[in-house]
């Protein structure tokens, strides 16, 4: 089976081929083979799975891909406990997703072309995480990025979606050139872009280079996996379609961030400077990510920013080095169940409210909504850490190995996460009572266009797999954490976990503190939440922290200012200086082609203006950090 591991990438690449080439020919079962692809693929990971200890690494070869002088590059896979973790996690709960899509998408037309983006998606991020070299990986990381853009725009008739599609796409690129150039760095002194070569040459590299290259390919797990400073992509990446969300969210897309990290241990092992820049990002993040959480209304962008809050302590974790890799995967693949159910139940909640994503339009939904209610809550209990949940074992795990470390990176990592935990009970809490709990609100007013509100429960075909991943969510946690079976099963790929003999607090004492302070931010949010009347319309007179909140901290700002405003300047001056050249070249195209040139040269600006802006902000991003590690 594992010789033929390439079909784990060939359903649902089989699936989007002919789902998108075959029109409207496939309307009337395109989500059926959408569905069965992704369970295939799904079926296969898990018979691979079961049937083999995966006690040693296999490289496998699919076909000669760039065969070019020093430059040779296979198509392989690589089949271990990290990439087989990941394969059932993608497949596994991009399953449960399409299924889910059946029933959110059956009213919109072209379904079947939604069915072939998800395929697609699915197919890149097992190309992703199964490749065997980085060249193969960045092809995975590319089309991911493609799938999001084509998602996140699926609305084409409205603005916002295109601008989120558009700010998606260029702001990963910014992270892309980051791994690019890694990638060059590798085969400039290594020769090779393999994994196993690289993991075995990284020795002999200077350890300039080498945390050289650790920052770059931190800059492309920041892009990819929305942390700071390029997470300004991801909340406005709602405007997709919900089920499109929970796969970023959950499955694909943000994790593959966490995952290179975690599948370039080897090289963060001998860059004590590569590592600590991943834990400052981590943490810096997850602070960030729960303090914006409170002040929006919208329950899916709340949602979206406990992401950039939950990937933030993965990120943390993997930075840790020996200390947290295994940490942060177990993480992720809890994260997986709740944050997918909390999508889901979001999803299930406009569903039967007109779309609406206003919760203070809501309130008092539990009696219209039971299963969406309880499958909810129940990751609602897991993403705060309520103890003996998934949360509980792996959030609180990677909390204790933060303030494990000596000095002060005990205090700062480990405070940082453990004040994270008590404003993500607060944050959380806020959604759950403004949507489930009080006043029927939506009685007193109407959706965003005009209609009455009706609330109901969503078909089984949507109620089914939030069943699934809420006993996920439940279950997960103590599966993986208990006895150390994940961590032992990771083993081959990212090493022992180490444990820390000394910290800056007693271990014993890290799990009562996370679990009261989780405590109070409930009971804070149930006195200004629970207690009182809600407004159905926003208040508008409010702090300087709350307007700050509800500017994303100012990281669009920040962002236009340093990068796409000074990109934009860059790139007219380079075309006012090369003005000639550009317009005999754009003539000599169009005259070809019998056609004006206007048309070809706005397209030339805006490939010109976008690549820019791509290596400014990755260069931007590269001396910043360069500067944070020579000076920390």
């Amino acid at each position: 089976m594992i010789a033929s591991s390439w079909l784990l990438v060939a359903f649902p690449a089989l699936g989007a081929l002919i789902l998108l080439a075959g029109g409207k020919r496939t309307n009337a079962w395109g989500h059926l083979l959408g569905i069965a692809t992704v369970v295939a693929s799904f079926a296969y990971g898990l018979a691979m799975f079961l049937g083999n200890s995966f006690a040693e690494t296999v490289d496998t070869t699919v076909y000669s891909w760039i065969p070019v002088e020093a430059l040779q590059v296979d198509f392989g896979l690589r089949i271990d406990p990290l990439s087989m973790t990941f394969v059932l996690l993608v497949t596994g709960v991009g399953s449960l997703i399409h299924i889910y899509s059946v029933g959110y998408m059956s009213e919109d037309a072209d379904r079947r072309r939604f069915f072939g983006y998800l395929n697609l998606f699915v197919a890149a991020m097992l190309v992703l995480v199964l490749s065997n070299s980085f060249v193969t990986l960045y092809l995975g990381w590319e089309g991911v990025g493609l799938a999001s853009y084509l998602l996140i725009g699926w609305y084409q008739d409205r603005p916002s979606a295109a601008t989120a599609a558009k700010k998606a796409f260029l702001m990963n690129r910014v992270g892309d050139v980051g791994l690019a150039l890694a990638i060059f760095l590798m085969f400039k002194y290594i020769g090779s872009t393999a994994y196993s070569e690289v993991f075995a040459g990284i020795g002999d590299v200077s350890p300039g280079v080498v945390t050289a290259i650790g920052l770059l390919l931190l800059l492309g797990a920041v892009g990819k996996s929305g942390q700071f400073p390029l997470q300004a992509w991801l909340p406005d990446a709602m405007e997709g379609p919900t089920p499109v969300s929970a796969l970023i969210h959950a499955a694909t897309m943000v994790t593959a961030g966490v995952y290179l990290i975690a599948r370039s241990a080897p090289i963060y092992n001998l860059t004590e400077d590569g590592r600590l820049m991943v834990t400052i990002i981590g943490a810096f993040t997850l602070l960030l990510g729960s303090i914006i959480g409170c002040a929006y209304d919208d329950i899916k962008k709340v949602l979206a920013y406990s992401t950039v809050s939950q990937i933030g302590y993965m990120m943390l974790a993997v930075g840790l080095g020996p200390f947290g890799y295994a940490l942060g995967i177990a993480h992720l693949l809890t994260h997986g169940f709740f944050k997918a159910g909390l999508f889901l139940g979001a999803g299930s909640v406009m569903h039967g409210m007109n779309d609406e994503v206003d919760m203070r339009k809501f309130g008092g939904l539990y009696k219209s909504m039971p299963i969406t209610f309880a499958t909810f809550g129940l990751g609602y209990l897991a993403i705060i850490g309520f103890p003996f949940l998934s949360g509980f074992y792996t959030k609180d795990a990677i909390i204790e190995a933060a303030f494990g470390q000596e000095g002060w990176r005990g205090w700062v990592f480990g405070g940082s996460a453990l004040l994270a935990a008590g404003i993500t009970g607060f944050y959380m809490t806020r959604l759950v009572l403004l949507t489930f709990f009080g006043k029927q609100r939506w009685r007193e007013t109407t959706s965003s266009d005009g209609r009455q509100f009706h609330p109901h429960e969503s078909p089984p075909v949507m109620t089914i797999p939030m069943i699934v991943l809420a006993v996920g969510s439940v279950a997960a946690g103590f599966l993986l954490v208990s006895g150390g079976a994940l961590a032992e099963f990771l083993t081959p790929s990212v090493g022992e976990l180490a444990e820390s003999e000394h910290g800056v607090l007693p271990h014993a004492l890290i799990p009562w503190l996370t679990v009261g302070l989780s405590a109070l931010g409930v009971l804070l949010a149930w006195a200004l939440f629970g207690r009182r009347e809600v407004s159905i319309e926003r208040p508008q007179n409010v702090s300087w922290p709350v307007r700050a909140a509800r500017k994303d901290l100012y990281g669009n700002a920040l962002n236009e200012a340093l990068v796409a405003t000074p990109g934009l300047w860059a790139t007219r001056f380079a075309v006012f200086l090369d003005n000639r050249g550009v317009d005999g070249a754009v003539n000599g195209i169009a005259a070809a082609f019998g056609g004006g040139s206007g048309r070809l040269r706005r397209l030339q600006t805006g490939f010109v203006r976008s690549y820019a802006l791509s290596m400014l902000g990755g260069s931007f991003l590269l001396v910043a950090a360069l500067l944070l590690v020579r000076f920390s």
